[in-house]
């Protein structure tokens, strides 16, 4: 039986980076179902950072998080991100929603229709009402990110273990055993991070009872429109989230920005859903889509108030939750790794008492 001090449950981003912060303080192994690394959300992100994007609780730690993506040490010697900027346009039935997401931001520029069609020239000019960019936001180079994560994470003597999916949980004798299709491991204390499959892997541990839900979300690569270079555009999207497009390797990145409720497993795009997505995009634009060059799907894991959970469950001595971090899994897990390490190391956690309330497992179980 190999035996660590902590065992970290998941090898998308939330794990690695945990598992790089918590080596620091002990031994770490990490166990990833799937035969390579970040397969599931963190290999089919978006790859862009909006400090504005999400609720509060969110936004503090987009913003506790940019530091280390301006900087990270023991990561990469140069920035993880680079230029890009969000434009977000609105129809007059969106108007509302566009006010309610600018006065809730910082740094939002309002521009005029004419100006928001000289940054994407494709635009069609009649149905924008109004539009904001934040010039801010920018790509997140995943890949890298996550190649350092687990350099780091080795470097400090972790073990990683791929092609082991969780089958069994039980604690005993103040230790937790962990059965997997490659063996037996064991550790006074564990990290879910399992994303998709957290709330499986909590209820196999007899964990508090949390609601998790994988929404599906799909998304297409589309040439770049004839006699455009899309290169410096920035993202843009629908206000009601209703669609968005962001430039890609030369070509458009679009997604129906879809969310639909369904049962962890490897996703795929359903057709139509992604056509209909296509199709507004389509009303928004002057170049028809003639040609999808491939597309995928992924999995945005949301709790009931859409905020992740991170902490020790009050029911379980040695778990700690580190899960439901929708789509701000990449552009949060700075943050939520180094507050997952304190937690676990005994160290004083870096975040504000309120956001680690807003975090706390308890609020999500059922009263007793």
């Amino acid at each position: 039986m190999t035996r660590a001090d902590i065992i970290v449950i998941g090898g998308g981003i939330a794990g690695i980076s945990a598992g790089a912060r918590l080596a620091e303080h002990m031994s770490v192994l990490l166990l990833e179902a799937e035969p390579q690394l970040g397969y599931h959300s963190t290999g089919r992100s978006a790859a862009i950072y909006i400090r504005n994007y999400g609720n509060a609780t969110l936004r503090a730690l987009n913003a506790a998080s940019e530091p280390f993506f301006d900087a990270p040490e023991g990561v990469s010697d140069t920035s993880l991100l680079s230029p890009r900027g969000e434009m977000l346009l609105a129809t007059e039935a969106e108007l509302d929603e566009l006010a309610a997401y600018a006065a809730e931001a910082e740094g939002m520029e309002q521009l005029t229709p004419e100006q928001a069609v000289e940054l994407v020239p494709i635009l069609r000019r009649e149905p924008i009402a109004a539009a904001a960019i934040e010039w801010s936001a920018r790509d997140i180079d995943v890949d890298r990110m996550l190649s350092g994560y687990t350099r780091l994470l080795k470097a400090r003597g972790g073990q990683i273990v791929t092609g082991a999916p969780v089958t069994g949980l039980a604690r005993q004798d103040g230790t937790w055993q962990v059965r997997t299709g490659t063996g037996t491991y064991s550790a006074p204390m564990i990290v879910n991070a399992a994303g998709a499959w957290a709330g499986e892997i909590g209820a196999m541990a007899g964990a508090i009872p949390i609601t998790l839900t994988p929404l599906r979300r799909s998304a297409a690569i589309l040439p770049a429109p004839e006699g455009h270079d899309v290169r410096d555009w920035p993202l843009f999207a629908s206000a009601s989230e209703s669609w968005y497009a962001k430039p890609e390797a030369g070509k458009l990145m679009v997604s129906p920005a879809d969310e639909d409720p369904v049962d962890p497993h490897d996703a795929w795009p359903d057709d139509m859903v992604l056509a209909e997505g296509l199709h507004r995009y389509e009303q928004a634009v002057t170049v028809p889509v003639t040609r999808v060059e491939t597309s995928w799907a992924g999995l945005r894991t949301f709790t009931a108030d859409r905020t992740p959970v991170a902490g020790f469950d009050p029911l379980l001595d040695g778990f700690f939750w580190l899960a439901g971090q929708g789509g701000y899994g990449v552009q949060t897990a700075p943050a939520l790794s180094e507050f997952c390490a304190a937690c676990c190391a005994g160290l004083a956690p870096g975040l504000p008492d309120s956001v680690r309330t807003a975090l706390a497992p308890e609020r999500l179980s059922p009263p007793v």
